[in-house]
């Protein structure tokens, strides 16, 4: 699928939250790839087509508070895709006064949603709607939607079609929260039945160093 590219910097919506209207959004992009994570958190539902692309990170010391997908709405008889993409934003600490979107591979199909936070804490785990595969006159969607939960422990699910089934949770992070994203995807078909998202993994970091009751950033 087409892969969408956007500005350096962005505006978000505001959300119930209630986080700045005009909170500005960097596009992370490949640029943090080099940073180090702890674990890798994945479910056992996704579907079979496809290849996984390439991780995006959350830039050091960054970890993903909210969320917003790329959804087609039901086509109604012709190739539905249902989920295009995730990005998460990235805040450092509980400072959300400027932000990072990573994203991975995206396909061309639908809208980005509005942006849902936590209301505080971080994201740790996730659950994917994925409708199986349709057989070979079907119409395959694959994943359809996705849930996180935050450490605060709120559960926020995205607005994405209703085909399919949620599976299990995935583990949760052990320490820290998610700072980073890969997505599998099947490429455009051309003119064929289109999946486009079929699974997603997410990276865990660990939280920065405490040092003497106060949080060590190290920014060399």
């Amino acid at each position: 699928m087409g892969y969408l590219f956007f500005s350096a910097v962005v505006t978000l919506a505001l959300v119930s939250s209630g986080c700045c209207k005009d909170t500005p959004v960097q596009r992370a992009g490949s640029e943090f790839n080099f940073r180090k994570y702890s674990s890798v958190i994945n479910v056992t539902n996704g579907e079979q087509f496809g290849r996984w692309t390439w991780p995006e990170m959350c830039p050091d010391t960054y970890f993903a508070v909210g969320f917003s997908i790329r959804v087609e709405s039901n086509q109604y008889g012709l190739d539905d895709t249902a989920l295009n993409g995730v990005r998460l934003i990235c805040a450092r600490g509980g400072d959300r006064s400027f932000l990072y979107s990573i994203e991975s591979d995206v396909g061309f199909y639908g809208q980005w949603s509005q942006v849902q936070y936590c209301p505080q804490g971080v994201l740790v785990s996730f659950q994917l709607r994925v409708e199986p595969h349709q057989g070979l006159f079907g119409d395959d969607t694959a994943a359809n939607n996705i849930r996180f939960r935050c450490s605060s422990n709120p559960m926020l699910e995205g607005p994405g079609r209703s085909w399919g089934e949620y599976g299990s949770w995935s583990h949760s992070c052990p320490q820290g929260g998610i700072c980073g994203i890969e997505s599998k995807m099947e490429s455009y078909q051309l003119g064929l039945d289109d999946s486009t998202l079929n699974d997603l993994r997410f990276y865990c970091c660990d939280p920065p160093q405490q040092v003497r009751g106060e949080t060590k950033y190290d920014d060399s």
